[in-house]
């Protein structure tokens, strides 16, 4: 008896599995992470996030991987293109693991079997190019490399989802010239503004000059329009007056002798001396020799104008060869009697 009670004396406090061994088979996992576990060497499980509890010593990590999307910025390349033109260009490449076990043992370093895959990618798509396309394609570019690596990457557990070809460095020589080449296409351009402004500065001032001309000719046909329609209501004022007097007149009932008297005013305005032909009615001509005659046979064609000169002596009155004074008044009587009736003819 005393002999088992030393035994059970001698066996250790703590009880079996030691407390270590139980915390270490204890496993969070985060989220956005899986853990791989391998047991005794060979796959076993994939962890997903939460709380897990693993077999000591048995079971271990083997990897612990990442599902978020990762960013690879991998260092400028040297490439050649098509018309043997050295530049640098370093990729951006946006990719995720799409397998954790493939991930973990479909490659041994997958990054670095990424950049590489990269680079040579890069060196075959730029060499089929000039320098030029290089610079101008690279939409194309990106795509044929995000396509080309997400095939060959599907045996990683990796999914590429974009590629950029974050800088295309060329050589210094090459940039000289590209900066020669873009002054003398801004030049051009500039050319090409200023010459198309001079034109179109010339084309609105014959514009302008055009359309003033036709607002000047149509403002004056308008005021010819206006001149000739006021002329014309003045001719018509002017005649409706003159046919309202002849009116007034005929309502009057005016004496022949009234009327034979504004016949002589108006023949005494016209034979003022500014007017170079006289018309002279038939009916005034016969009244006028009417009053030659009368005047005759009252004596009054008899008077001799003064001289007011006190110099010279009166000259003697002659005699008429023709005719005596007697017979002046019926000389002159035959002689309007004749010219009326040659009037009349």
């Amino acid at each position: 008896m005393s002999q088992g009670v030393v035994i059970r004396s001698c066996l250790p406090k703590t009880a079996w599995p030691p407390t270590f061994l139980v915390g270490t088979g204890i496993r969070i996992v985060p989220q956005g992470y899986v853990y791989v576990i391998e047991r005794l060497g060979r796959y076993n499980d994939t962890l997903g996030p939460g709380f897990h509890v693993i077999i000591p010593i048995v079971d271990k990590v083997s990897k612990k991987v990442s599902l978020k999307e990762q960013v690879a910025d991998f260092p400028p390349q040297d490439v050649i293109t098509k018309d043997n033109v050295i530049m640098k260009i370093d990729t951006v490449v946006y990719f995720k693991v799409q397998d954790p076990k493939l991930y973990a043992y479909g490659a041994e370093r997958p990054i670095l079997a990424l950049e590489n895959l990269t680079a040579t990618t890069l060196r075959n798509l730029v060499g089929e190019l000039e320098l030029d396309q290089t610079l101008t394609s690279r939409d194309n570019i990106n795509a044929r490399m995000q396509g080309i690596l997400d095939e060959a990457t599907d045996p990683w557990g990796i999914k590429v989802g974009r590629v950029e070809l974050k800088n295309i460095i060329p050589p210094e020589e090459i940039q000289r010239s590209m900066e020669k080449q873009m002054k003398a296409e801004r030049d051009r351009r500039e050319t090409l503004l200023e010459a198309e402004g001079h034109k179109q500065a010339s084309i609105t001032r014959a514009e302008g000059d055009k359309q003033a001309l036709v607002l000047k000719a149509e403002a004056e046909r308008d005021a010819a329009i206006a001149r000739a329609t006021g002329e014309a209501e003045s001719i018509r004022l002017v005649y409706e007056a003159e046919a309202r007097g002849i009116e007034m007149l005929k309502d009057a009932n005016i004496d022949e002798r009234v009327l034979l008297i504004k016949k002589l005013e108006a023949l005494e305005k016209m034979g003022d001396g500014r007017a170079t032909k006289i018309v002279v009615p038939t009916d005034l001509a016969s009244a006028a020799a009417d009053l030659t005659f009368k005047t005759e046979m009252l004596g009054f064609g008899n008077n001799t104008p003064v001289d007011k000169s006190t110099d010279k002596k009166a000259a003697t009155k002659t005699a008429d060869p023709c005719c005596s004074d007697s017979d002046k008044g019926a000389t002159t009587k035959h002689f309007v009697e004749d010219h009326v009736n040659f009037e009349q003819i």
